[in-house]
């Protein structure tokens, strides 16, 4: 039994301290709700570790048609109803299929957070150890209190707490009473992402829109500069014919000079022999 002054550990602590994932996936829980230590996930744990193997039990003795398991499996599942854990008319199969999300989601100080009654999960704690927050007519100071379904909408600041003034500076910038805020869940997260997936095929088909417009400007263009580009070839072979037609008569005149100049030649030499004659 042990000392009554010391309580027995309600918690199971994990079988290899250093495992990345698992520490990865505990400090994300942390932050997300605002919790002290790991402790309070390893009771989270714990607690869904209970509920589960008393799922397992249940279905292997409910296939027999034992009627005090059918009983124990009704109750166990309206306990989970009643914590708002599962929906109504669920089964014994969807008890297996629950997170440690779905119970850290339904403490007191999650819940306060998204009731509005603090800014911050880190708020909520703070306000709810402080004595701040009530539920129905009692204050309550755990922040893993375990609320109902009929105890959610109980909740509200102690009429001692200075928060219920409006104008109090460690109070919400909005009043989100009677409202709760809004929280993702997986199907809608799963809805949303074909919409993301559409969006994305929209800019993909309008970037290759403008990119066959921008290839046929370009063929377009390259049209037009081989078109431009023929009349200066023709152009340049004309020039370069009328080159070589000036060139030809000086070419003529060159070779006709020296013919001149032995003709003249001869003829002088001629009358020097007439004069040498006379």
């Amino acid at each position: 039994m042990g000392k009554p002054k010391f309580s027995r550990k309600k918690y199971e602590t994990p079988k290899h301290p250093w495992q990345e994932e698992r520490i990865k996936e505990e400090d994300e829980l942390i932050k997300k709700y605002g919790l002290k230590n790991k402790k309070e996930i390893w009771k989270a744990k714990t607690q869904l570790r209970r509920y589960r193997s008393q799922a397992r039990e249940l279905l292997a003795s409910v296939r027999t048609g034992d009627e005090q398991s059918k009983k124990e499996s009704d109750q166990l599942l309206n306990s989970l109803s009643r914590m708002s854990i599962l929906p109504t008319k669920s089964t014994l199969d969807d008890v297996l299929a629950l997170e440690t999300e779905s119970i850290l989601s339904r403490r007191l100080q999650t819940i306060t957070y998204l009731k509005g009654f603090a800014s911050t999960p880190n708020q909520a704690r703070q306000l709810i150890t402080h004595g701040h927050i009530k539920v129905g007519e009692r204050r309550v100071t755990i922040p893993s209190y375990m609320l109902t379904k009929n105890e959610e909408n109980t909740i509200s600041y102690t009429e001692a707490s200075p928060l219920n003034d409006s104008m109090h500076p460690a109070r919400p910038k909005s009043d989100f009473r009677g409202e709760t805020r809004k929280k993702a869940k997986p199907e809608e997260q799963k809805e949303e992402k074909p919409e993301k997936d559409e969006k994305k095929e929209e800019k993909t088909e309008e970037s290759k829109e403008t990119k066959e417009e921008v290839k046929q400007e370009e063929t377009k263009k390259e049209e037009q500069d081989v078109k431009t580009e023929e009349p200066k070839e023709t152009k340049e072979e004309k020039t370069e014919e009328t080159d070589k037609t000036e060139e030809k008569p000086k070419e003529e005149a060159v070779e006709e000079s020296p013919s001149e100049e032995k003709k003249k030649d001869d003829n002088e030499k001629k009358e020097e022999a007439k004069g040498g004659k006379e």
